[in-house]
């Protein structure tokens, strides 16, 4: 039954909106009943927006029920819109533009914009923030499960490997609907080989497909559903192609507020992190460096953030705390921005973290944590530390002259991912156990805490490292293990060797030399309890999530072969590595 407040609201389908080129892009029109004029939400996406209109909890519903007019928009060259080429993300920030300005001018609207939407619908957000100029009329932004570098945390991770797992599944998910348009059934039937039959969103690659090499194969075999697919290979490196769009490359131009919503276990965590940090930090005005908010919570991507979490994060069950209904904040937002409503909202701390283990939400007044204690924990190990059951040890002491471990990477038997910050396979919270018996896993635990310790931030391995080949990775995985031996993993990261000092500058390593390597396994907020210990996993590899490197120094994609890496990792004076965790005061 409606509550009280809710208006009653109509809707216009398939209004053809004009792009500055003459291209026509398909909108729904939601809005409260009458001539009134309201504020206006543009959400904009990929995916079809009459995909969104039998879920009366969406925003397209919501928002217009409470005082707005949504305005849900087809990107160029999906469904109802007109184009003849998708690109996605780059073609987002012209048309977005457009669209804003549009729906300024309409009699249903009283002239202020904002943007909401999540994952690709908050990306849409985060390009059209590069704009420059902005939008005249657009007054605030709400982007969530988004990446705000596309680099960095969408076509490849931070450290140089490309996001395997979902990326080529994706592009199918996504060129299914170019394929129909195109009238090309026969491909249609080819994806479908390709993938497994799944209820996900986006059906994981078969196994065969996740393996095939060499990976530039995908270019012909996508040409016609996803031809930007070529383009991401092309473009490992970071560089022109990738920073048009990065958020982070222009903040200093973006005048507006933003509420950067994410979770623990989203593919883009680092996105609304790092998005919020640089806006407060370099953003273009006072108004946007004091006016921006972020949530951080227990999810994995793809939640509603209205439903319980068990069964959805993985393994785990955060607790009755982690549902919280983001529609509700989203409109004190909103109000406050596009209504001069005094909801309170501006009064409430700018950060909300969920602090997992300890399964309560905390408010801070910044992040990082000023806080904070980054605090050293060095790997040792007086013998093999291969598996679970070797001695490899952590603890906050130095080491003193110990032997190497080593370890043989086969890039034909790579370490399986289970879980984490994924997207299209399962994600979020899984036992390790499994992988930590493997030979080519190195596992360093502490001992038994004696105390409740809290590591909320980011987190870094500094690696000391040699290998017999020209190139190889370093995979990084922070593990809470539990009293009764379950391997909890909290955050994981790689490193490719030839981008080890420079995102877009690759350079091949020597054999046998030991380089430092800096691991990023970006940022959590958990407790770690007293009972448990602390454990660091060092491998190469972590498949399907990340591609497999071959070891041969090839650029990405070429290689239809591989070869074994024989890997050694230092712990001794003057190449002690070490985990750096960022540990809060009890």
């Amino acid at each position: 039954m409606p509550q009280n407040d809710e208006l009653k609201v109509i809707r216009e389908p398939n209004v053809m909106i004009p792009m500055r080129d003459g291209v026509r892009l398909a909108a729904d029109i939601i809005r409260p009943e009458g001539s009134g004029r309201y504020p206006v939400l543009v959400i904009r996406g990929p995916y079809g927006k009459d995909s969104y209109l039998d879920n009366p909890d969406h925003s397209i519903w919501f928002f217009p029920k409470h005082g707005y007019v949504v305005v849900s928009q087809d990107c160029r060259a999906r469904f109802e819109s007109e184009g003849d080429y998708y690109d996605p993300l780059f073609q987002e920030v012209n048309d977005g533009y457009d669209t804003v300005e549009w729906a300024a001018r309409q009699p249903w609207s009283n002239g202020r914009v904002g943007t909401t939407g999540q994952s690709y619908l908050g990306a849409t957000q985060y390009t059209l923030a590069t704009s420059d100029p902005l939008p005249p009329h657009l007054q605030v932004m709400a982007p969530f499960s988004a990446s705000a570098d596309f680099h960095e945390s969408w076509g490849y991770h931070t450290g140089g490997a490309m996001e395997w797992g979902w990326m080529v599944p994706y592009a199918i998910f996504k060129g299914r609907n170019t394929l129909e348009r195109l009238g090309r059934e026969d491909l249609l039937a080819q994806m479908d080989e390709y993938v497994l039959p799944t209820d996900n969103f986006a059906q994981p690659l078969k196994d065969e497909w996740f393996s095939h090499l060499p990976l530039k194969d995908w270019v012909e075999r996508l040409k016609e559903a996803a031809p930007y697919f070529g383009e991401y290979l092309e473009n490992e490196g970071d560089g022109p192609y990738w920073r048009k769009i990065n958020l982070l490359d222009h903040v200093e131009s973006i005048n507006l507020p933003m509420f950067h919503v994410s979770s623990w276990y989203d593919i883009f965590l680092e996105g609304a992190l790092n998005a919020y940090q640089a806006l407060r930090e370099r953003g273009g005005s006072e108004l946007a460096r004091q006016n921006q908010k972020l949530l951080i919570g227990p999810w994995a991507h793809i939640r509603p953030y209205t439903a319980p979490t068990s069964g959805e994060t993985g393994d785990i069950d955060f607790g009755p705390e982690a549902k919280i209904e983001l529609h509700r904040y989203l409109l004190r937002w909103f109000n406050y921005w596009l209504k001069d409503i005094d909801t309170g909202i501006m009064d409430d701390p700018p950060v909300r973290l969920f602090v997992m283990g300890e399964n309560k939400w905390r408010d801070e007044q910044e992040w990082p944590l000023a806080r904070t204690h980054y605090t050293r924990y060095y790997i040792h190990s007086d013998g093999p530390a291969n598996s679970r059951s070797g001695s490899g040890t952590l603890s906050t002491a130095p080491p003193g002259d110990e032997p190497a471990d080593a370890y043989q990477y086969d890039p034909k038997n790579p370490v399986p991912t289970l879980g984490g910050n994924t997207l299209i396979i399962p994600q979020g919270v899984a036992n390790q156990v499994s992988v930590e018996d493997r030979e080519d896993v190195l596992v360093y635990s502490t001992e038994l805490l004696t105390r409740d310790t809290e590591v909320t931030g980011p987190i870094m391995v500094h690696l000391f490292a040699a290998s017999s080949a020209v190139d190889t990775d370093f995979t990084a995985k922070l593990v809470d293990v539990r009293p009764d031996g379950y391997a909890h993993n909290i955050q994981d990261g790689i490193i490719r060797a030839r981008y080890r000092n420079s995102k877009s500058e690759p350079a091949p390593i020597e054999p046998g030399r030991v380089y430092e390597y800096v691991i990023d396994l970006w940022s959590t907020s958990h407790l770690f309890k007293e009972g448990h210990r602390i454990r660091l996993d060092i491998s190469s590899s972590n498949f399907p999530r990340f591609d497999r490197n071959p070891n041969t120094g090839a650029p990405i994609g070429q290689d239809d072969h591989m070869e074994v890496a024989n890997q050694s990792v230092h712990h001794r004076e003057g190449f002690a590595s070490y985990l750096v965790l960022p540990i809060i005061p009890g």
